[in-house]
């Protein structure tokens, strides 16, 4: 992949997370599993590709930036263990699609706790995604025909919340390299889910394992990289276009490989999430800002978990 090209980096980035529902269902590993697995996998390799690159000489983390990055890990994983285990409750499209109010999620963190201003379009916003997703619990149905479960749009919002408050603290923490970030908080995902592994463990079967495998090297390590490369020169406006992609994606793999059918009034509903949710803010110069730097922290939160 021509690494001089953002545009391509973004857009396969995207279209890897649009998978990353069929890869955890297809590995057959509960959810604290597949969470430990990819934390292990994908943090190792961003750890080689930071030490190899240099970015972890001298090592500049404060006591603050570390317990930051920590906390933000914890919610992190979190975020990635309830939206797998709402995958198999509810359907991946359903999930990733309720997991979209995230960034209305974010917005009143931000008002609550820095201060910031919530716009009267910003509340719009986020009563007409919420009432999308209300239309989805009434009328969504699962591969079988039945009825989602109401517990997997309940955990699929829970991990949204997780994922604004991860995106929250990464906000904090936007003078810091953001793959060192990335690898502090995998690192931590992995101590904390190690003991899970008492009580879910990896499956014992080569095929489970090799998805897995491919959840950690793929669909983190390769995509935080792809990410990374490209999220600070893009224009915002470009950047939260092509985050329809993962959406997407995700909704059609759910369609083709386990034949979920979307009722019309549960296509309505996800429409009012995702145009509320991905609506573009106001454009922002080519060149990476502040702003953008913060958005790439927030998309290895949110994006990579399939996010």
């Amino acid at each position: 992949m021509n690494k001089n090209n953002p545009l391509l980096q973004w857009t396969a980035a995207m279209a890897l997370s649009g998978t990353i529902g069929a890869v955890v269902l297809e590995s057959g590993a509960d959810a604290p599993a597949v969470a430990f697995a990819r934390s292990l996998v994908g943090g190792l390799l961003l750890l080689v590709w930071s030490a190899a690159r240099g970015w972890l000489r001298p090592w500049t983390l404060t006591r603050r930036d570390l317990l930051l990055a920590v906390l933000g890990g914890l919610f992190l994983v979190g975020n990635w263990v309830l939206l797998f285990a709402s995958y198999a409750l509810s359907s991946i499209s359903v999930s990733t699609v309720v997991y979209h109010t995230q960034p209305l999620m974010l917005v009143g963190l931000a008002a609550a706790f820095l201060g910031e201003k919530m716009a009267k379009s910003q509340l719009i916003r986020a009563l007409i995604a919420f009432g999308g997703v209300t239309l989805i619990s009434l009328s969504a149905h699962g591969a079988d025909g039945e009825p989602v479960r109401l517990e997997g749009i309940a955990l699929a919002l829970g991990a949204a919340a997780l994922y604004a408050g991860a995106s929250f603290v990464a906000k904090q923490l936007k003078h810091l390299r953001p793959h060192v970030l990335a690898a502090v908080q995998l690192v931590t995902g992995t101590i904390v889910l190690a003991p899970a592994l008492l009580v879910t463990p990896l499956p014992t079967d080569t095929s489970g394992l090799l998805w897995l495998v491919l959840l950690g090297t793929v669909h983190t390590a390769l995509m935080y990289v792809l990410m990374y490369a490209s999220i600070g020169k893009l224009p915002t406006t470009t950047v939260a276009l092509l985050s329809y992609i993962y959406p997407v994606v995700a909704v059609v793999v759910d369609i083709l490989a386990y034949g979920h059918r979307p009722t019309w009034p549960e296509g309505v509903g996800m429409l009012a999430v995702l145009a509320a949710a991905l609506a573009p803010k106001r454009a922002a110069k080519p060149e990476a800002t502040d702003a953008e730097r913060e958005m790439g922290q927030a998309a290895v939160a949110g994006r990579s978990s399939g996010s």
